[in-house]
C-alpha cells in the first residue's frame, strides 16, 4: 500500500478525463453526442487492451461471468455518456462537472431501493444536503435565480438525467464487482459502448473535419488512459482515501474552462458545487467507516487457532 502514489494517480486519472471532456465539448457544436462516444469508447480500446498485456492479464483480464450484467451496466453508462457529452455542447465545463457530482449522491439512494442497503439517518442527511446543492446550481438555468434560454434549460437537465443514468449504471458496478474483475468491466464497457453508440448512426453523424477527428481521438485514447490511472490507483491505497480526490475535478474544470472557453463560473453555481462535494465527502466517508465496520465483524466471526 502506498496512499500517496494512490492519490497521484487518481488525481492524474481526474485531470484526463477532464481534459478528454474539454475535447469532447471542442467539437460538440458539430458532432453529434452520439458520435463522439463512439470515439471515446472505441479508441480507449487498444489502451486497455496494451495495459492488460503489458500487465500478463490480457486473456483473465476480460473474462466474464455475467455477459448480461455487463450489457445493463454499458447501456446505462453509455446513455450516461451521451446525455454528459450533449450537456457539454450547452452548458459550461465546470457546471457540467457540478451536476454529475449528483452521482454519487443518488447512487446511495439507487442501492438502498435496488440492492437493499441500509441507509440510516447520517447518509439520508448528507444525501439531503448534496441534493439541495444540486438545485441551488441548476436554479439559473430553469429560471429560478435570473433568466435562463431554453437551450440552457434543456442543457441542465440532460446532464441531470445523464447523471441518474450513471447512478443506476453504478448500482450494477456494485453488483458487478462480486464476481468480476475490475478490468473485465472496464473493458466490456468500452466495447458496449462503442456497439451501442452506432445506433445513433441514422441521427445524424457527420464526417468530421481533420482537427475535430484528431480531437476526438485523443479524447478516446485519453479516455482509455484515465481509465488505467484510475484503476491502478485503488491498488495503492483503500477506496475511502482515493475517492474525494474526484471533486479535484472541479479546480480543473474552471482552470480549464476559463483557459479554453472563457467560462467563468457564477457564485451560486460555485455555492451549489461545495454544498454537493461536501455531501459526496460524507457519503464517501461514512460508507469506508461501514465498509471498516463490516470488516470487523467479519474478522470477529472467523474461528481463530
Amino acid at each position: 500500500m502506498s496512499p500517496l502514489r494512490g492519490i497521484l494517480l487518481k488525481l492524474i486519472s481526474v485531470l484526463v478525463f477532464i481534459a478528454m471532456a474539454a475535447l469532447i465539448k471542442a467539437t460538440a457544436a458539430h458532432v453529434p453526442p452520439g458520435e463522439a462516444v463512439f470515439f471515446r469508447s472505441f479508441f480507449a480500446i487498444p489502451v486497455i487492451l496494451v495495459w492488460l498485456a503489458w500487465r500478463r492479464e490480457l486473456r483473465s483480464g476480460v473474462r466474464v461471468a455475467s455477459p448480461l450484467g455487463h450489457f445493463w451496466r454499458g447501456l446505462l453508462g453509455t446513455a450516461a455518456m451521451g446525455l454528459g457529452f450533449a450537456g457539454l455542447g450547452m452548458l459550461p465545463l465546470p457546471e457540467v462537472t457540478a451536476i454529475g457530482y449528483a452521482s454519487p449522491i443518488l447512487t446511495v439512494v439507487f442501492a438502498a431501493m435496488f440492492l437493499g442497503e441500509r441507509v440510516r439517518a447520517f447518509r439520508i442527511a448528507a444525501v439531503a444536503m448534496g441534493l439541495a446543492g444540486v438545485l441551488i446550481v441548476l436554479s439559473p438555468r430553469l429560471g429560478g435565480i435570473g433568466v435562463a434560454s431554453d437551450r440552457e434549460a434543456l442543457g441542465a437537465m440532460v446532464v441531470l438525467m445523464g447523471a441518474v443514468c450513471s447512478s443506476l449504471a453504478q448500482v450494477f458496478v456494485r453488483k458487478l464487482v462480486a464476481s468480476e474483475r475490475t478490468s473485465a468491466i472496464v473493458f466490456w464497457f468500452s466495447v458496449t459502448a462503442s456497439v451501442l453508440s452506432l445506433i445513433s448512426l441514422p441521427f445524424g453523424w457527420v464526417v468530421p473535419a481533420p482537427r475535430e477527428a484528431a480531437l476526438l481521438v485523443l479524447a478516446g485514447v485519453l479516455g482509455g488512459v484515465g481509465q488505467v490511472f484510475l484503476t491502478s490507483s485503488y491498488r495503492f491505497a483503500d477506496a475511502g482515501v482515493i475517492a474525494p480526490f474526484e471533486y479535484a475535478s472541479m479546480i480543473f474544470a474552471i482552470g480549464i474552462g476559463y483557459v479554453f472557453f472563457g467560462e467563468v463560473p457564477t457564485l451560486i453555481m460555485l455555492g451549489g458545487a461545495a454544498l454537493v462535494i461536501s455531501a459526496g465527502v460524507l457519503i464517501i466517508w461514512r460508507e469506508h467507516q461501514l465498509g471498516l465496520e463490516r470488516a470487523r465483524q467479519r474478522k470477529a466471526m472467523t474461528p481463530q487457532g
